[in-house]
């Protein structure tokens, strides 16, 4: 079990609206799937906190009046949330490294995974992925450690199915709407909304959330055409 498994993918359309760029970048380091991850691990006074001052952005005061302390223990306790944070995320965050990527080279990633993975390409798969790449199916209890068990998934039960990606963004960072069926089939059915962590140009996590239950926000076609 790993904490991806508390974590769901979020639309980013449905958190910007309205804001400049600079309070977009910021918003959406706030949903990455580490942060919200680590989340998990603070004591409910540092979640709230934390939530409330850096990413909803209320002032120490009005976060002191909603939970009924003083402005130096909402402070402290803030103080305490991002140290937890910091150590437990460590390094650049996605908004980092996707703006250091830049957008060509964003592009050619997203089509070379759809490419590889609807194309049941497994070796090209590979090479999008750092050494040590993860493969997790939230919320089941599934974790592929390392390429060379993420590839033997990906041959085993991955090819098996066609499949259909369509590119979009979730938790800031690279996603993808996929679509599964069996060959031959006249439709695909609504198989993962899938969430790319990536580290230094290469795929570090492929997060396919897997449960139907996290995709009303998305608001996609439980079915397409296979053609």
């Amino acid at each position: 079990m790993t904490e991806s498994v508390w974590i769901e993918p979020y639309p980013d359309d449905l958190l910007e609206g309205g804001l400049d760029p600079e309070a977009r970048y910021e918003l959406r380091e706030s949903v990455e799937l580490a942060f919200v991850a680590a989340l998990q691990h603070l004591p409910a006074t540092q979640r709230a906190v934390v939530i409330l001052r850096d990413v909803l952005a209320f002032s120490a005061a009005e976060v002191a009046d909603l939970l009924e302390t003083s402005v130096a223990s909402v402070n402290s306790a803030l103080q305490r949330a991002r140290k937890s944070l910091d150590d437990r995320v460590g390094g650049p965050s996605q908004q980092a490294i996707l703006r250091e990527l830049g957008e060509d080279k964003q592009r050619e990633l997203v089509d070379a995974f759809v490419t590889a993975w609807e194309r049941a390409d497994v070796p090209a798969l590979l090479e999008l992925l750092t050494e040590d790449a993860r493969f997790t199916m939230p919320p089941l209890p599934a974790w592929f450690s390392g390429r060379e068990a993420v590839g033997r998934f990906l041959r085993e039960r991955v090819a098996e199915t066609r499949w259909k990606l369509f590119p979009i963004h979730a938790n800031g960072q690279l996603a993808f709407v996929a679509y599964q069926g069996e060959h031959g089939a006249e439709e695909l059915g609504l198989g993962a909304v899938t969430v790319l962590t990536l580290s230094a140009g290469r795929i570090l996590e492929i997060s396919g959330f897997v449960d139907p239950a996290m995709y009303a926000a998305f608001g996609l076609a439980e079915r397409i055409s296979a053609r």
